[in-house]
């Protein structure tokens, strides 16, 4: 089994097309979630995905197990997400350190700033003493290779942060045939990041576990496939468990891109699905993380 490979954005890296998702590493028990991270890299999807808050850092634990044996780190190129959504440099920098501690490395491949999705988050990343300026320190300092943030809301607060004159390496954003129909990262942001020499890093293929509910009768691995035919570096797939992870992994071995006419074919399919309404990372607050919530006085369980 060979997993495509793509370059990362400008930077001069390859990365793997299949990335493993690391908030879904909290759902099997501990010994099954090793197990996929090994699987996984031994068939050679080496993008690791992860962020501190992910199922309060057991995920980022689980992973530094699996790259502590047998020389994985090596192998694998690695990203966690900074959730220190109060967007202070300072604490941005203190997370860094804990993701650096629980998956036992001294450096990441990728440091993203997780979900930028609430309206004054652009200002703050930005203002003075803010998370941009801990991007750079982290770089500067060599715990980081690459940086980037990622975000699931609208498509105009993924362009703010593109119009800072700020250089980023990546942009994580869900791409997926319900997305090309409302609020479409596809036809609104991968275009600027194809101008500007930024790796994309496509998530929610799958609408968040909601595109088989929507009835456009698109499957999983179609849906996959969907966004691997995009123009982005690599996919990241949420896969709780072995059985997923292989279903996957062959849909990325044996990965052709659509056609013109097939592409046609699958957004027409999904074109009837009401806006929105599978998509909810966009539409509700349904999928912020707890930490954001905090930062700006949402109820948790809203």
């Amino acid at each position: 089994m060979t997993i495509p490979t793509r370059p990362f954005g400008a930077t001069g890296a390859i990365v793997s097309l299949l990335g493993v998702g690391g908030a879904h590493l909290g759902r099997p028990d501990e010994d099954e979630a090793i197990r996929i991270v090994h699987e996984a890299i031994d068939a050679g999807a080496t993008f690791l995905d992860n962020a501190w808050e992910y199922n309060d850092g057991e995920s980022e634990r689980r992973m530094g197990i699996a790259l502590a044996q047998d020389g994985y780190r090596q192998k694998a190129f690695l990203m966690t997400k900074d959730c220190a959504h109060d967007r202070v440099a300072a604490h941005s920098m203190e997370k860094l350190e804990e993701s650096l501690r629980r998956l036992q490395t001294d450096y990441l491949d990728l440091w993203q700033i997780h979900e930028v999705v609430w309206d004054d988050e652009p200002e703050r990343i930005f203002a003075p003493g803010g998370t941009a300026e801990a991007m750079v320190k982290a770089k500067e300092q060599g715990k980081v290779r690459y940086i980037g943030f990622t975000g699931h809301k609208h498509p105009d607060l993924h362009r703010q942060m593109l119009s800072q004159g700020f250089h980023w390496d990546s942009v994580q954003m869900p791409l997926n045939v319900l997305d090309a129909h409302y609020l479409s990262f596809e036809r609104e942001i991968l275009p600027l990041c194809q101008q500007q020499g930024v790796a994309v890093i496509g998530m929610k293929s799958n609408a968040g576990g909601y595109l088989e509910k929507s009835g456009a009768g698109i499957t999983p691995e179609e849906g996959l496939r969907y966004a691997m035919s995009l123009p982005v570096a690599t996919v990241v797939s949420g896969m709780p468990s072995l059985e997923i992870l292989r279903k996957n992994l062959a849909v990325a071995a044996a990965y052709e891109p659509f056609s013109d006419e097939e592409l046609v074919a699958l957004l027409n399919r999904s074109a009837p699905v009401p806006a929105g309404e599978f998509e909810l990372f966009k539409s509700s607050r349904y999928y912020e993380g707890k930490e954001g919530r905090l930062a700006h006085n949402y109820p948790l369980d809203a």
